[in-house]
């Protein structure tokens, strides 16, 4: 810790000193219309370095402007107002400048170009960028109305199967952040937390599946970074409804920013819908003996509500100095009511047990999070220091009733309670240093990424259980079922990375992270300690070649999914019966090995081809494991299986046949191999995923989309899951100067759900198991947008980022 702190010091100190060399100069200008020579008012001018915003103001009602403290250098400066064409301008500021007056700036009003056309390029769906692909959810009309399950279903690569579960490229253990930033929310259970998501929230997906030393090294498959939508310059906002069976949701959002200062306000309400059944078939067995066989039906049909806020605010005292400060909060109840029909029998046919079994399960959640960050540019271009600082704090709560029936006479009724806590400490320092080598042929550039950071978790869990074995008695403690646990992780890290650039299209991205952990937990009731500490260096290397508008790319890196609470804690959900889960107190950490070699090309009309082969190791792979006792009652709990392989190849492809049409898609084809040595089990085979999109503009601003999706299905240890689709149409219109739009939907119209099979043995069972989801979903969504928007609004704030995105 105290090397950690050294380092922190020695970079702020390197920061301090290169920042006191900067003379701050000054840029002013007159902004006029071109054809009334009239001055224009609330014009934007932005100070631009590459495509980073330094400085940023509007003009005043003589149209005039004043950027101050700008340090000497090369850049460019934007001017744009609504109506007007955007002028771009290269500035040069050197040392001997006090004040460069730039006179009077014409702006050409829109479509008035003689012999000229104006072409608007937007977007494409899906973007290839080298180190992610992204995806667009704005630009897709589908999404109206939705929610982020239904967003995620759409990025090739990923597979979200009827219940909501993710995968990518055939793995769970994924990392999912908000803008850059963990949420408690997803880390908690992404599945309920994306059906909780409202899909309007959403601007873009990125999906990183090789994440370099400057990332956290958790998540063995990856990354997958949510950016939700923000207000851009001037006052605006917007007011979006939803309406539909499934789900439904209401929101707005306010955006103020005036110069330095820039204020923003979200709030949203939502509902989701799920209605399920299944019927279950288990033989349990013992020395290769049928011992009994379960048959179990169970029906489903909840509502779950809940909502979210964030409140942000940035200011910038110069243009190198920028501070930001953003509180958000989630919140909601999502039961799980369900209620069973069992029967056991043993292997004679002979009935054992027949009851009804009504469970009521609640998990009231909640997350509350605070982010500060201090972010300094420095002399050269692209030197900047950032210093920055999160605490969130996350009760997530479940609570259950269960009321037994034999003949519709309640014979067995228990409680549980379990109230735990989750309180996270983060301070992160990161310093960028450019180089710049001029060779005999080429220039080379190079940036220099170091960083540390720590991380303290400290978490808790509490629960009881409480019993009435005849079900009209007082229900009594059961100190067997009750226990309090007490558990801190600690992980300190530090980062070290180049980035090289060359004219001949070479890129290299090398580093290495180091990551100490320390994991203390507490079983108080029990008197029992857990007590363990490790270090993993994580190495990354990405080489990659330019050839003309092709792409090629070689990558190897390390991952680590160290075990959470959700995982760890020994809380046991007896809600069924028949099907106990808990978690697992003594699970070890899960290294992944990923080696990657792609291809991408770009060509004409927004064309662009990126194909990659793959391979994924991991030591110690964390998966849930089923066991049955000889009463017919399974307990799954998440254990350390020994491997898991992948080899696959995945393709994605998008173009625009013409400016109104797009067109995007890919594929994903892969060899899944799991082993388990201690359990003397093995299971592999061939999984696959096609995922197509296509949307068109019609005349007078209506929009008419289309998306499928399929899946083979899912490969565990112990078994396997059939396959499953998933299609869509919408419909959009703007009106009211595109002010407002309306979007119809539906989802899957032409049956009510789909029917999956799940397949699973080990020495002591086999069981097959049915599920019908209700899927057919309909909704209409308005959306209406107020105030002047103009261009950026300023720098991005910087936050904490544990599971670090790297933007």
């Amino acid at each position: 810790m105290k090397k950690l702190l050294m380092s922190l010091v020695a970079v702020v100190a390197f920061a301090t000193l290169n920042a006191q060399s900067v003379t701050p100069k000054n840029i002013t200008g007159i902004v006029k219309d071109s054809l009334t020579q009239q001055p224009l008012p609330q014009a934007t001018v932005a100070l631009l370095e590459g495509t980073r915003s330094l400085a940023n103001t509007q003009s005043t009602e003589t149209g005039s402007f004043t950027l101050s403290t700008i340090t000497p250098g090369n850049y460019t400066l934007t001017i744009s107002s609504v109506g007007y064409e955007k002028k771009s301008m290269p500035i040069t500021v050197k040392s001997d400048n006090t004040t460069i007056d730039l006179g009077t700036i014409w702006l050409i009003t829109e479509g008035k170009q003689l012999s000229g056309v104006t072409v608007t390029a937007e977007k494409a769906l899906l973007e290839d960028k080298g180190d992610r692909l992204i995806y667009n959810a704005e630009k897709d009309a589908s999404n109206a109305g939705g929610t982020a399950a239904d967003v995620l279903r759409k990025i090739p690569a990923l597979t979200v199967d009827l219940d909501g579960n993710v995968q990518l490229r055939g793995n769970s253990n994924l990392k999912v952040l908000i803008n850059g930033k963990p949420s408690a929310m997803m880390a908690r259970n992404l599945a309920d937390a994306l059906r909780q998501m409202p899909a309007h929230l959403i601007k873009s997906v990125e999906v990183i599946t090789n994440p370099g030393a400057k990332y956290d090294a958790e998540g063995a498959a990856g990354v997958i970074n949510i950016i939700t939508k923000k207000g851009l310059q001037g006052f605006n906002g917007t007011v979006t409804a939803s309406g539909g069976n499934m789900n439904r949701s209401l929101g707005s959002r306010l955006s103020l920013r005036k110069k330095k200062i820039g204020l923003s306000l979200a709030l949203s309400g939502y509902q989701y819908r799920n209605i399920r059944e299944s019927e279950v078939v288990r033989s349990a067995f013992s020395n290769g003996s049928l011992v009994n066989t379960l048959t179990q039906n169970n029906e489903a049909d909840n509502l779950g509500t809940g909502g979210n806020g964030e409140l942000s605010f940035d200011f910038d005292p110069d243009s190198t100095t920028h501070l930001n400060f953003s509180a958000n909060v989630w919140g909601g109840d999502f039961p799980s009511d369900e209620t069973s029909h069992i029967n056991l029998v043993d292997h004679t046919g002979q009935e054992i047990q027949r009851f009804r079994n009504v469970k009521h399960f609640s998990n009231p959640y909640g997350n509350g999070q605070l982010d500060l960050g201090y972010t300094k540019s420095l002399k050269k271009k692209d030197q900047e220091f950032s210093l920055l600082t999160q605490f969130s704090r996350m009760p997530d709560n479940y609570f259950y009733t269960t009321d037994r029936y034999i003949l519709e006479e309640i014979s067995y009724r228990d409680k549980s309670t379990n109230y735990s806590r989750n309180r996270e400490y983060t301070v992160q320092a990161d310093y960028t240093h450019p180089f710049t080598f001029n060779g005999r042929k080429d220039t080379t550039s190079l940036k220099l990424e170091l960083g540390s950071k720590a991380i303290i978790r400290d978490i808790g869990s509490e629960f009881n259980v409480e019993q009435s074995l005849d079900g009209h008695s007082e229900m009594v403690p059961d100190p067997s079922q009750s226990n309090q646990f007490d558990y801190t992780q600690r992980v300190y890290s530090g980062y070290t990375s180049v980035r090289l650039n060359n004219q001949r299209k070479w890129g290299l991205n090398a580093g290495a992270r180091i990551e100490h952990t320390e994991i203390k937990g507490n079983f108080v009731t029990s008197s029992t300690h857990i007590n363990t500490q490790y270090n993993n260096l994580i190495p990354s290397i990405t080489l990659s070649k330019g050839i003309k508008q092709q792409t090629l790319k070689a990558s190897y890196t390390q991952r680590i999914t160290r075990p959470l609470i959700w995982y760890l804690n020994p809380w046991i959900n007896q809600s069924d019966p028949k099907n106990i889960y808990t978690g697992n107190p003594a699970l070890k950490p899960e290294i992944n090995h990923a080696i990657e070699l792609g291809h991408s090309i770009n060509g004409k009309k927004g064309f662009s081809l990126n194909t990659s082969l793959y391979w994924r190791s991991a030591n110690n792979a964390i998966e849930y494991l089923t066991r049955v006792d000889a009463t017919g009652v399974s307990i799954s709990k998440p254990e350390n299986i020994a491997q898991r392989k992948a080899y696959g190849i995945n393709i994605n492809a998008a173009g625009q046949p013409n400016k109104n049409w797009n067109l995007s898609g890919g594929t994903d084809v892969r060899y899944v191999d799991l082993n388990s040595v201690a359990l003397q089990q093995r299971n592999n085979g061939y999984m696959w995923s096609i995922n197509t999109n296509t949307s068109y503009k019609l005349p007078k601003e209506f929009t008419i989309q289309a998306y499928a999706s399929w899946y083979s299905g899912w490969i565990s240890l112990q078994g396997s899951n059939s396959g499953s689709y998933w299609y869509g149409l919408s419909a959009k219109h703007a009106f009211w100067d595109k002010k407002a739009t309306l979007t119809a939907g539906v989802n899957n119209p032409f049956q009510r759900g789909i029917w999956q099979k799940n397949q699973q043995s080990s020495a002591s069972f086999q069981s097959e198991s049915n599920y019908f989801f209700v899927n057919r979903s309909y909704r209409l969504t308005f959306e209406y947008r107020f105030g002047k928007v103009s261009a950026d609004g300023g720098k991005e704030g910087k936050k904490i980022r544990n599971d670090d995105s790297g933007r």
